[in-house]
C-alpha cells in the first residue's frame, strides 16, 4: 500500500505541474492580448497562480479518489476475469470523480490518470522518500514562473 501512495503521490507532482502548466497556456488572466508579449506575459502570472490552487486539490482529492477508483476496478476487473476491464473502469471512474468542478477538473483527472498509468507500466517501488522529493517538482515549477515574473518587473517595471 505505502509503494501505492508513493506513485499517486509522484503522479500528483507531475500532473498537478503539467496541469498548472497547460491551464495557463489554454486560460492566461486577462480577456485581450493586444501582442505575444502581452499574452506570454498572462501565462507566466497565470501559472503559479492556477498552481498554488489546483496542486492541493489534486493532491488530496486526485490522489484519494485516484485509490479508490484502482480499488473498486480491480474488483470489477476480478469479477469479470478480463484484465483490460480493469484499465477501462479505472479511467471511467477517474473521469466520474473528475466532474467535480466540470471541464477543469475533469481536465486534472484525465491526466493523473495518465500520469499514474505511465508511472505503474515501469512496475517500479516508488519508495516514501521519492514520493516527498517529488514535491520539488512543483515548487520548481512555481518558483520558475515567480522567477520570471521577478525580473520582468525588474527589467522592464510593474
Amino acid at each position: 500500500m505505502n509503494k501505492i501512495i508513493s506513485r499517486k503521490i509522484i503522479s500528483a507532482s507531475l500532473s498537478g505541474s503539467m496541469f498548472a502548466v497547460v491551464l495557463g497556456l489554454t486560460l492566461p488572466f486577462g480577456e485581450t492580448y493586444p501582442s505575444l508579449s502581452a499574452y506570454l506575459y498572462a501565462f507566466i502570472v497565470s501559472t503559479p497562480v492556477y498552481l498554488m490552487y489546483s496542486f492541493p486539490a489534486i493532491l488530496i482529492y486526485g490522489v484519494l479518489t485516484s485509490i479508490i477508483s484502482d480499488k473498486v476496478s480491480s474488483v470489477i476487473a476480478a469479477k469479470m476475469k478480463n484484465d483490460k476491464s480493469d484499465i477501462i473502469s479505472s479511467g471511467i471512474l477517474h473521469a466520474v470523480f473528475g466532474l467535480v468542478l466540470l471541464w477543469y477538473s475533469l481536465g486534472a483527472s484525465i491526466l493523473f490518470f495518465m500520469t499514474d498509468r505511465m508511472l505503474q507500466r515501469k512496475n517500479k517501488d516508488y519508495k516514501p522518500l521519492q514520493a516527498m522529493k517529488s514535491f520539488a517538482l512543483p515548487f520548481a515549477v512555481w518558483l520558475f514562473f515567480m522567477g520570471m515574473v521577478y525580473v520582468k518587473d525588474i527589467l522592464i517595471g510593474g
